[in-house]
C-alpha cells in the first residue's frame, strides 16, 4: 500500500473488508471494540491518501488534495499515537501492566501534541517521492519525535498481556524501526503500508480468540 493511488484504493478496500470481519468477531468482548475498529479506520486513512496522490498529480482540485493531506496527517500524527495504546490499554485488567499501558498513552498524547503544534505552525507539505509520498511539517528534532512515536504506538503492544499481540508487537517494533531508517521523510506514508499488516493480524487475533500470557511465555 501507499506506493500509488491505485495501491491505496485497493488497500483501502481490502482493509475495509478486514475491518468488518474484525468487528464481526468482537462479539461480547466489548473491551476489544476499539482495537477491532482500527482496521476500518486504517481503511479510511488509505482511501484518503489516494486523494493526496491525485491532488499532487493534478487529477483533483488542489484544495481537495490539500484537505486530504491535512486529514491524513491529523490521523497519523494526532489520533493514532493516542488511539493505538489506548485500545491496548482497554484490553488490560487492573494491575501493574495496565499502569504501564497508561504511560504509553501519556507518551502518545505528548507526541500527538508536539505533532499537532508542528502542523498548526506549518508549513504542512506533501510531495511525490520514490514509490511513496513524503510529508513534511515545521517540526524540529524529527528523529527524536519518530522514536517517541514508535515507542508509544508499538510499546503498548509489546507489553500486552495477550501473547499473540505481544509477539506481534516485537515484530512490529523491528519493522517500523527499519521503515524509519530507510525513509525518514516518507515514514508517515510507508508506515501505513505496515499498518495494513497490523490490521490483518488484529482480525486474526479476534478470530482465534483470547490468549493471555507474557512475552516470555509466548516466545517459549
Amino acid at each position: 500500500m501507499c506506493f500509488s493511488p491505485e495501491a491505496d484504493l485497493v488497500g483501502g478496500v481490502v482493509l475495509a473488508a478486514i475491518g468488518v470481519d474484525a468487528l464481526w468477531h468482537v462479539r461480547r468482548r466489548r473491551d476489544h471494540t476499539a482495537i477491532a475498529a482500527l482496521p476500518l479506520l486504517l481503511a479510511l486513512h488509505q482511501l484518503d491518501e489516494a486523494f493526496v496522490w491525485w491532488g499532487l498529480q493534478g487529477q483533483v482540485a488542489t484544495a481537495v488534495g490539500r484537505a486530504a493531506t491535512w486529514i491524513y496527517l491529523a490521523f497519523a500524527f494526532v489520533v493514532l499515537p493516542v488511539y493505538l495504546p489506548a485500545s491496548v490499554l482497554a484490553l488490560e485488567p487492573p494491575g501493574r501492566r495496565r499502569a504501564l499501558m497508561t504511560g504509553f498513552v501519556g507518551l502518545g498524547g505528548l507526541v500527538a501534541a508536539v505533532l499537532a503544534a508542528a502542523m498548526v505552525t506549518g508549513p504542512v507539505t506533501a510531495t511525490l517521492g520514490d514509490h511513496h509520498l513524503a510529508y513534511g511539517t515545521g517540526l524540529r528534532a524529527g528523529g527524536l519525535v519518530v522514536v517517541a512515536y514508535v515507542l508509544a504506538t508499538c510499546g503498548a503492544v509489546v507489553f500486552s498481556g495477550y501473547r499473540r499481540l505481544a509477539v506481534f508487537g516485537l515484530v512490529n517494533l523491528v519493522a517500523v524501526t527499519v521503515l524509519a531508517r530507510l525513509a525518514i521523510d516518507g515514514f508517515a506514508s510507508l508506515w501505513c503500508a505496515w499498518a495494513a499488516v497490523t490490521a490483518g493480524f488484529i482480525a486474526l487475533h479476534l478470530r482465534r480468540g483470547v490468549v493471555r500470557g507474557s512475552v516470555a511465555d509466548a516466545l517459549a
